[in-house]
């Protein structure tokens, strides 16, 4: 099982950590050829619109994305995306406080939000004749959040006891989370999503509202609608309640521009808590919005033929032959608007002596090392090649099967710099990837001067005198 950290990179902490993006861009072809049935369309407000209609079930999905994610946040107020996802569901001018949760639990509907480095959404699961329902309390959330001064304190306190649950309390998430701010030297993707504890401490009424202010409108938004439902009846109910609302420019996305890497960094991390020890190792790589030609599906295949499966290149090495580790992986995270990464990570088999958990590890380093050596020596043989274009895709074409994962892929391509066709386009263009793309891929990704390695240990049980030990 990957450990709560890797779901998270994994995941992009869509749903709030909850769903899994699987292959990281929207892989999701109809049939062998062909893509779903997908209609867009445009309000004179400018918030765009995306339908995908399934009618296998009287149900839909009704999702709304904002260009905005913590990377968008000003300096020295990390968490504050987050914090206004949570406010979100407060009162308007229509509503009481929870009385948006209520109305869409009485009508039978599931909803919640999440937010990440690159956008923020809020979605809603429900029966189709309910969609008017959920158009009319999204819009007015979007246009008529009604907030107080004194709601800010409460909330505050619910994500700072997040961030206690989540990241402080889990040593996995803590390895993690510092991996992260020592990959990215000046690039906001090296800021944790949920925040920093001192400025999450500081959050403030004024400064949420004009973040509230400055990226909560309809040209900032995408509205995406999955499963029983018609274009027509889109696009009436579209008009309607968003289309009403006044829009508003937005400031582009202005970020800073990270250096290029020119030493391979090290995280250890001791703690008491430890039981799984963990060896991992996350590189900078180019986005599906950033690559050139089809380097992004090349870093895809290049994840799925090293460590995607139990048929795989470390899995092989390192969990059937040499018996050094119990579950080994790679993953690619390609839906970013600037910087994507791809990771390397490796459990070893349990040690009866803690103090030999670091050259378990150690060993696994080795071979990995030698297994991305022998491939970037070696190349890839068409014959591998092929059976990890076919698995890829054939993934893409279960992927197809859950409306809200429809809607998911939409979503995080269409506000990462993508379009409709970039994700229509994803299962051919895997296909089209040859074994020199791939091993291009690798030579430039597999740079270790582009790269963290974060070791996981349990605290020696013999520990240095007072003020000399271990950092917790």
């Amino acid at each position: 099982m990957v450990h709560s950290m890797l779901r998270k990179v994994i995941a992009g902490l869509a749903f709030i950590w909850a769903v899994g993006w699987g292959v990281s861009l929207p892989a999701m072809a109809a049939d062998s050829r062909s893509g779903p049935e997908v209609h867009t369309f445009t309000l004179n407000n400018g918030m765009e619109v995306v339908v995908i209609p399934d009618h296998r079930a009287p149900i839909v999905t009704h999702m709304v994305w904002y260009r905005v994610g913590s990377a968008d946040e000003p300096r020295g107020y990390s968490g504050i995306a987050h914090f206004l996802e949570h406010l979100m569901f407060k009162r308007t001018k229509n509503l009481k406080d929870g009385e948006f949760s209520k109305i869409v639990a009485k009508n039978g509907g599931q909803h919640n939000a999440f937010t990440s480095y690159d956008y923020t959404g809020y979605y809603q699961n429900v029966a189709r004749d309910r969609l008017e329902l959920m158009m009319q309390l999204e819009a007015d959330r979007m246009a008529n959040l009604d907030l107080r001064p004194d709601d800010i304190a409460t909330e505050r306190d619910v994500i700072i006891e997040e961030r206690r649950l989540r990241i402080d309390n889990n040593p996995s998430a803590l390895l993690g989370e510092q991996m992260m701010a020592v990959l990215y030297l000046h690039h906001p993707y090296g800021t944790p999503v949920i925040g920093w504890m001192r400025e999450m401490q500081g959050l403030a009424y004024e400064p949420v509202m004009d973040f509230y202010a400055a990226h909560y409108a309809p040209s900032n938004a995408i509205l995406i609608v999955a499963g029983d439902v018609t274009p027509d009846e889109v696009h009436r109910l579209a008009r309607k309640y968003y289309g009403s609302i006044e829009g508003a420019a937005v400031e582009p996305r202005v970020r800073p521009v990270e250096p290029p890497p020119v030493a391979a960094r090290r995280v250890e991390l001791r703690d008491a808590r430890v039981r799984q020890p963990v060896w991992e190792r996350v590189y900078t790589a180019p986005s599906y919005h950033r690559a050139e030609g089809r380097q992004g599906e090349a870093l895809a295949v290049l994840s799925e033929l090293v460590g995607g499966s139990p048929t795989s290149r470390l899995y092989k090495r390192l969990v059937l032959d040499a018996e050094l580790a119990t579950e080994v992986g790679t993953w690619y995270t390609g839906t970013a608007y600037d910087l994507g990464r791809f990771g390397i990570y490796a459990y070893p088999r349990p040690e009866q002596d803690p103090a030999m958990a670091r050259a378990s590890l150690e060993g696994i380093e080795r071979e990995v090392e030698a297994v991305l050596a022998d491939l970037i020596e070696d190349g890839v043989p068409e014959d591998e090649l092929e059976r990890t274009k076919r698995k890829l895709v054939a993934d893409a074409v279960y992927a197809r099967d859950s409306i809200a994962a429809m809607a998911q892929m939409f979503g995080r391509a269409l506000t990462t710099g993508l379009d409709v066709d970039d994700v229509l386009a994803w299962p051919d263009r895997v296909r089209a990837v040859t074994a020199d793309e791939v091993l291009a891929a690798a030579r430039t990704v597999l740079d270790e001067r582009g790269s963290v390695t974060g070791l996981l240990l349990p605290k020696p049980v013999d520990r240095e005198p007072s003020g000399a030990g271990d950092a917790p």
